[in-house]
């Protein structure tokens, strides 16, 4: 099953939430936000295979949907 991170905007700017941990990371600039998420789901994607982040305007509307799918391959020799 896929991971989710959700990027939304918050009182003040804009947070990041991942159902995989208990605390919310908050940032002033969405740009900041999306880095951020794209940074922890590079990582989640290492870790267990794939991940979606989700990030939604100020409006409540889905802007973007992005995925990382880890790939793993074993070379022979």
């Amino acid at each position: 099953m896929d991971q989710a991170i959700i990027v939304e905007p918050s009182a003040g700017g804009w947070a990041v939430k991942a159902p995989r941990f208990a605390n919310e990371m908050f940032f002033k600039s969405g740009e900041s936000a999306e880095a951020a998420a794209r940074q922890l789901g590079t990582k989640i994607a290492r870790a267990s295979g794939a991940v979606v982040i989700e990030i939604f305007l100020r409006d409540g509307s889905l802007a973007v949907v992005t995925g990382f799918v880890l790939i793993k391959t074993a070379i022979f020799s």
